[in-house]
């Protein structure tokens, strides 16, 4: 594994353009991840919680179905460069298939990932937190 010597620096910006250029699953891969961080920073700042009860809370909101919900409440208030983003997710070829979603929840939740791993990785966080803490209607 080459850790050290092909890691950068952690929340270090990329150029837009060198992010766009990365496939749709890879930068899923860095938006899942950062959704989930979001979601457990949230979780253990509202209230003491249990460990068990935490990990619960968060597999419901960073799992495909819960993701799809969270998209469907900010999916119209996507720049159309994040809306190029999300549709190259959801059409990705990937190599999984989700256990407890529909194949279009997944699509969608990759595709919403993609989106989230691209503002991450251009540094765009204040958009990330507006996603993120969307109130569903």
């Amino acid at each position: 594994m080459c850790y050290n010597d092909c890691m950068g620096l952690f929340g270090e910006r990329l150029a837009p353009e060198k992010v766009r250029a990365m496939g749709p699953v890879a930068l899923a891969f860095v938006g899942d991840a950062v959704q989930s961080l979001f979601v457990r920073e949230g979780l253990v700042r509202t209230a003491e919680r249990r460990p068990g009860e935490l990990q619960k809370l968060a597999s419901e909101e960073v799992s495909a179905k819960g993701q799809a919900r969270r998209l469907a409440a900010v999916e119209e208030t996507f720049t159309e460069e994040e809306r190029e983003i999300f549709l190259r997710g959801r059409n990705a070829k990937k190599a999984a298939k989700s256990k407890h979603a529909t194949v279009a929840e997944y699509n969608r939740s990759t595709g919403f990932e993609a989106v989230l791993g691209y503002l991450y990785l251009t540094g765009s966080y204040a958009r990330i937190a507006e996603l993120l803490s969307w109130e569903e209607a």
